[in-house]
């Protein structure tokens, strides 16, 4: 299978390290912002064609794409992808209105064609140990504790470089989590959002508070903020009624910090590889990914109603 990959960033690698990994997989495009470090992302990686335009990579023979776009892009772009035919896997978030992720979900049900989203808690093997236990009836979520932590004062990547687009704790970060609860304790009946002061270059709220309840009762209660000078990332603690565990990326521990063993839960510890490998066996297979813009949907209609809340929109 032919891939192009679109973004060269700090991303676009942990999944060009990913798909080395996939047997009987080539990225043959890569496509970035400006053309010299490209060039030397692709000769890292030995891809061949490298461009700044994705409509020259789409008209290549590749079978999938795989978009690590600025946010803003990444609607119009999962839907040219479509219109050219291509499977395309669009990293989170999927779009930054409920209007384009909507528009989105009619592309990639009018063509048939895969379109999945980067949702990778749903592939960490920490989250998915727990998300078997909840599936076996071992244990249910009660409360989900989750801090989302960056110190991006300036527009910076997860490199300390330089971007060239503005990022969202709602849209994109908070997106992250608010899918997760829904995937790990049940469909979403009430959200509410607090957002702080607006940074006066950035345009962003640069901290927020989310709250959700699920139509099971239980509770999560995100913090999230590019204000943070300590420890960076996010951190999930699921209080549930027959334990505690805190989860950090692809790592899991007890709520007394005692480390869980998550070799056996999937093919591979990584959770992106994890990601991208169900992109490929769906295209594959002929069937529906998991993460798929179906099943991510809801959390875009959420992340919606809480911007209208917010009674503003977030903007870029």
């Amino acid at each position: 299978m032919k891939i192009a990959l679109a973004g060269a960033g700090a991303f676009g690698e942990k999944h060009l390290d990913g798909l080395r990994h996939i047997d009987g997989v080539e990225v043959t495009s890569l496509v970035g912002r400006t053309l010299d470090s490209t060039q030397a992302v692709a000769a890292k990686y030995g891809i061949g064609h490298v461009t700044t335009d994705l409509a020259e990579a789409l008209a290549q023979d590749v079978d999938a794409v795989i978009l690590c776009t600025p946010t803003q892009l990444h609607a119009a772009q999962a839907i040219q992808c479509m219109a050219a035919g291509k499977h395309v896997q669009v990293e989170i978030p999927l779009a930054d209105s409920w209007a384009d992720a909507e528009a989105v979900l009619n592309k990639a049900q009018e063509t048939g064609l895969t379109c999945m989203v980067g949702h990778t808690r749903r592939f960490n093997p920490s989250h998915q140990y727990l998300h078997d236990k909840f599936v076996a009836g071992e244990a249910q979520v009660q409360q989900l504790d989750v801090q989302t932590y960056f110190f991006r004062r300036r527009n910076i990547n997860a490199k300390g470089q330089p971007r060239s687009w503005t990022d969202h704790l709602l849209w994109h970060h908070a997106a992250h989590t608010v899918d997760l609860f829904a995937y790990q304790a049940g469909p979403i009946v009430a959200a509410n959002a607090l957002e702080g002061p607006i940074h006066p270059e950035l345009g962003i709220a640069m901290d927020m508070s989310i709250q959700l309840k699920a139509e099971s009762g239980a509770l999560c209660t995100l913090s999230l903020s590019f204000n943070n000078d300590g420890p960076l990332g996010t951190f999930f603690r699921y209080i549930c009624d027959t334990g505690t565990w805190i989860a950090r990326y692809d790592d899991l521990v007890t709520g007394r910090e005692e480390p869980v063993d998550v070799s056996g839960v999937a093919v591979s510890t990584n959770g992106i590889e994890l990601q991208d490998r169900e992109f490929i066996a769906a295209i594959r297979e002929g069937r529906e990914p998991n993460s798929s813009v179906q099943q991510v949907l809801p959390c875009y209609r959420v992340l919606g109603q809480l911007e209208e809340q917010l009674g503003r929109t977030v903007a870029a």
